[in-house]
């Protein structure tokens, strides 16, 4: 039987590494601890390092209370539970933000404003960046990007929404979005008066995207998912945000002197 200072020497050259030695309680402990371990364990645990250091630890958090699990390194995250709601809130404000694009794509050609054109570039990017999170969202839980469900609302029959290249003739209009009729005058306006359309325009628009995303979380089961749930929080946020510089622009009347 070895002693037990033989051992800690047994040990450290088994693990083909050299230990200094440091004097002091906490490590005299450590040694001993070691020591006492069976020796397949250590030359196990050592050799897996050796052989793979890179290899994931996933832990799974207990319960408040509970001990916490070490999983397989092959474990794969789930993706949360959705509802219908959502899904429908995903495809929904995809048309509503296509709509967003069309109106902005107006601006360059319909007005000198040049406070209106840098709001209508930050709108156009914010929302065609959106609009690919929610094709992602959509595509990675196995659901079509395109709504296939008529919902509730005045039906259009006006022009295709070019912002995703997805035609919506016939199917509903989301809350705040503009009819055809709306669409026509704005694109037929020039100079302040189009200035004027647009703001009015954007500020019923964006009154809509802030109902659906109220009527998201007051469905019960909806809007649990993570993603989902940043998503609509910072929608709400940012264009709370824009209908007021909105109004503040109207209230400066932009005919004078600014188109």
């Amino acid at each position: 039987m070895f002693s037990r200072a033989a051992q800690c020497k047994l040990y450290r050259f088994r693990g083909n590494r050299k230990l200094q030695f440091v004097t002091g309680p906490v490590v005299r402990c450590g040694v001993l601890l070691v020591a006492s371990m069976p020796t397949g364990f250590v030359y196990s645990a050592a050799h897996a390092q050796q052989t793979n250091p890179a290899a994931p630890v996933v832990v799974q958090p207990g319960a408040p209370g509970k001990p916490s699990k070490t999983l397989p390194p092959s474990t794969r995250g789930a993706l949360p539970p959705r509802s219908q709601a959502d899904v429908e809130f995903m495809q929904g404000m995809i048309v509503h933000h296509s709509q967003a694009v069309d109106m902005t794509a107006l601006i360059p050609s319909h007005t000198d404003n040049k406070e209106l054109l840098s709001l209508g570039a930050r709108i156009s990017s914010s929302q065609s960046d959106e609009i690919k999170f929610m094709q992602r969202w959509l595509a990675a839980r196995g659901e079509s990007v395109s709504m296939t469900t008529p919902m509730s609302g005045p039906q259009m029959s006006g022009p295709q929404m070019s912002g995703t290249g997805m035609a919506h003739q016939g199917m509903a209009l989301m809350p705040g979005m503009l009819t055809p009729e709306q669409m026509d005058a704005l694109r037929k306006a020039k100079g302040a008066e189009f200035d004027r359309l647009f703001l009015t325009g954007m500020i019923q628009h964006h009154h809509g995207a802030l109902t659906m995303v109220k009527d998201l979380f007051d469905t019960a089961g909806a809007g649990q998912d993570a993603e989902l749930f940043d998503f609509a929080t910072d929608a709400d946020n940012s264009q709370r945000a824009e209908i007021r510089i909105m109004q503040t622009m109207l209230e400066e009347k932009p005919s004078e002197g600014k188109s």
